[in-house]
């Protein structure tokens, strides 16, 4: 039953990467209109999120958020079916704008491991052909629980030559090992991780269990961090790429320091791109002691 599932997955999606550019955001537009307009828990999750996160906000400028949220993710989610079939290449002509560029350039000239850092804003498969067209980095991911389309992943996100691990043990390690030797990475640093992994830091003005990872890497300067991240423009022709330097905390050896500072970046793009966040991930599932559930 799974292998008829994951194949009728992968070839519904062979057959809408046939659709124009235009038609393929149509899509996802009109996606986002129906999870806006027809009661799912996604976004009830959206709402809870927007809200919590946004408490400036009266409750129209807060629906409204809730509606260009869900129609820039129905796009980010039909755009993300065409990166997982196009050749790379293709993908790669979606980047119209590149900003910040001469960051990553030092990082890779330092000698040092980089570890690019990146968040669900905008669109990261996008960015991930653009990162490994500028280097051989390991991409650090957590496979979908099909096969046939974690083996269709596996294949797309590996056509420039780089690798990429789970999010095993064996894959950290497998990370790791590339930092230490003077290798790239890219981490998602936005996804909740386990209690023992991750602090409690300030995200959004709320409270947010964040993974000490990455910072874990770059404590006292042992590898160069960059935020890397792929917006899409306003005209909807394609996206821009924008790097940018860590910031001095995040090389910390006091790591709520450091994962605070990294959880201050992220939080910084996405009130610059609010309706580009992917708002239906549970980000805050698990609360400090003593806090209410948000779901």
């Amino acid at each position: 039953m799974e292998k008829l599932k994951g194949a009728v997955v992968v070839t519904s999606l062979r057959l809408f990467a046939l659709l124009p550019w235009r038609a393929v955001q149509g899509v996802g537009a009109t996606l986002g209109w129906l999870m806006a307009h027809v009661p799912n828990r996604s976004r009830e999750v959206v709402r809870i999120n927007i809200g919590q996160c946004f408490p400036e906000l009266d409750p129209r400028a807060r629906e409204r958020l809730v509606r260009r949220s869900l129609r820039d993710i129905g796009k980010t989610l039909t755009e993300s079916a065409c990166a997982w079939i196009w050749p790379a290449r293709k993908s790669l002509a979606r980047v119209r704008e590149v900003q910040g560029l001469q960051v990553l350039e030092q990082a890779l000239a330092s000698g040092k491991g980089v570890v690019g850092i990146t968040s669900h804003l905008g669109n990261w498969e996008v960015l991930n052909h653009f990162y490994c067209s500028q280097c051989k980095p390991v991409i650090f991911y957590r496979p979908p629980k099909l096969r046939a389309v974690d083996e269709l992943l596996q294949r797309q996100r590996v056509q420039l030559g780089n690798r990429i691990a789970p999010s095993t043990r064996e894959g950290i390690l497998s990370v790791l090992r590339e930092v230490r030797r003077g290798g790239a990475v890219g981490i998602p640093a936005d996804p909740e991780p386990g209690e023992g992994s991750g602090l409690f830091v300030p995200f959004l003005g709320t409270r947010a269990l964040t993974s000490k990872f990455v910072p874990n890497m770059l404590a006292g300067g042992k590898a160069v961090g960059i935020f890397l991240h792929a917006v899409r423009l306003a005209d909807g022709s394609g996206y821009r790429v924008v790097l940018e330097a860590a910031p001095p905390e995040m090389y910390s050896q006091d790591t709520e320091t450091a994962v605070a500072a990294m959880s201050a970046v992220i939080g910084k793009y996405v009130r610059a791109y609010p309706s580009q966040y992917m708002w239906t991930m549970k980000r805050f599932k698990r609360r400090p002691p003593g806090e209410r559930e948000w779901y």
